[in-house]
């Protein structure tokens, strides 16, 4: 009589991912679209209604999709708006998905954190961690920078 194995609590299945160097061979992401276009939006020096001017996207990088293993990415479109009393431009608020500039969400950013800080994780075991467990392939540098400067990002330094 042959021994059967069912899959089932507990059991390690391998990460089908596992050796691969070139993050172009990883799962292609599931995508998630998001926005944050306005028509109008107040001024916020003087609270004057103004008009869009611009509409751009930018892709976030989110915690995956575990049932699928699969990354996943938020497209979020924003709205660009310009005052014509005080001649500023701002964009729409998309701070409850990111900080400016970010490539990652604020889950993504606290996960990371607190891999490094609470479970004590080396960063490249963090690294690996993250794409293993949450599908989110990060470089272990930019996790080493996040924790170097606080998780925060530092106002003297572009990108």
């Amino acid at each position: 009589m042959g021994v059967v194995v069912v899959s089932g609590p507990g059991q390690y299945l391998p990460d089908p991912t596992e050796g691969i160097i070139n993050p172009a061979d990883l799962p292609q992401a599931k995508l998630i679209r998001r926005s944050r276009n306005f028509a109008h939006r107040p001024c916020p020096d003087r609270g004057k209604s103004c008009f869009r001017q611009t509409i751009y996207t930018r892709v976030l990088h989110d915690v995956g999709d575990l049932v699928l293993g699969r990354p996943r990415d938020i497209h979020l479109e924003y709205s660009q708006h310009r005052c014509t009393r005080c001649k500023k431009f701002f964009n729409a608020d998309t701070s409850e998905y990111a900080l400016p500039r970010s490539h990652y969400t604020h889950r993504v950013v606290s996960l990371a954190v607190r891999l490094l800080v609470e479970d004590g994780l080396p960063y490249q075991a963090a690294s690996w961690h993250l794409w293993r467990d949450h599908r989110v392939f990060m470089p272990f540098a930019t996790v080493q920078n996040w924790v170097e400067v606080g998780g925060k990002r530092r106002p003297d330094r572009c990108g």
